[in-house]
């Protein structure tokens, strides 16, 4: 059984205050994905950087108390990749991957668009750079997972204010129709909505700090595992934890019948096995809604 779990941890000196390793060391997970480190590594205990256990990879910000993430694996990684070929984010510290025998493992964290329209506008064009990404992670010969704080709500299921909240980030409808593209022509699957496809007010993992949405479970579901369809179709189980709180966000566990340390039966050529992180030049980013629409097309 292959267990990973992923969670925005919204500062992950904060989180660990509030316990969260005691919680992770509980689990028996294989692979932890964190988003969200609001951290250098300067700041990191030595129990951060080296979690007993675990293998611990971060790319943190330049920018102090912002961003970054990491990636826990009890497994060593064969390599570790935390770069996208885009000064501004991976300035930023917004992806992290790593790479086991024929599975990869990412840990990715979108920007937010939340706080002013020129962030709306990083967010596009980080859409714009992670989904020729993603199309290339998943027509590698690879199986990959990635984990991450995606910022979007995909369907009216996957928020409890979905009317009130159709002109705002994260359930914009040129977003939500990116998602769709990515699931529908892009090679992956929503693992959680592939074992769960009616769950709703259970699926939520985010929750805004603002009067009593976490009281009232007035959440959105921000947090995926998006998966190639083989690994996918191997996922048993997926539970979100709510039983306490280490963060704005719940971590999202799932489990695959899976064994890191065995090889695919049917695994690709040796050619397949390894592809180099590239920097490429996406499109020149457009502005706001007309940028999302391009990415339509």
């Amino acid at each position: 059984m292959l267990r990973i779990i992923t969670l925005n941890l919204n500062g992950i000196r904060s989180a660990w205050r509030k316990g969260v390793l005691h919680w992770i060391a509980a689990q028996n997970a294989d692979i932890i994905c964190l988003q969200e480190l609001k951290a250098q590594h300067a700041d990191l205990t030595d129990q951060m950087r080296t979690p007993a256990g675990f293998h611990a990879h971060y790319h943190c910000a330049a920018k102090k108390g912002y961003s970054g993430v990491g990636l826990w694996s009890r497994k060593k990684p064969d390599r570790v990749i935390d770069c996208l070929g885009s000064t501004e984010f991976d300035l930023e510290g917004r992806y992290l991957r790593a790479d086991f025998d024929q599975l990869s493992v990412v840990s990715l964290y979108q920007p937010s668009g939340s706080s002013s329209a020129q962030r709306q506008e990083a967010k596009y064009r980080f859409m714009a750079l992670i989904y020729p990404h993603l199309l290339e992670l998943a027509s590698s010969g690879r199986e990959v997972i990635v984990c991450a704080d995606w910022n979007i709500a995909h369907q009216e299921i996957d928020l409890k204010n979905w009317r009130g909240n159709r002109k705002n980030s994260g359930f914009l409808p040129e977003e939500r129709a990116w998602v769709s593209k990515l699931l529908d022509e892009g090679g992956w699957c929503d693992v959680y909505r592939q074992l769960y496809p009616t769950s709703a007010e259970e699926a939520y993992t985010w929750w805004s700090n603002r009067g009593q949405a976490w009281a009232n479970n007035v959440g959105w579901r921000l947090d995926y595992q998006l998966a190639t369809p083989k690994i996918a179709a191997r996922a048993k189980s997926a539970s979100v934890y709510k039983a306490q709180r280490f963060s704005d966000h719940a971590p999202l566990t799932i489990d695959y019948v899976f064994d890191l340390a065995s090889a695919w039966p049917d695994s690709a050529p040796a050619a397949a096995r390894h592809f180099r992180c590239l920097p490429f030049a996406p499109r020149p980013p457009a502005r706001t809604t007309a940028h999302a629409r391009e990415l339509l097309h």
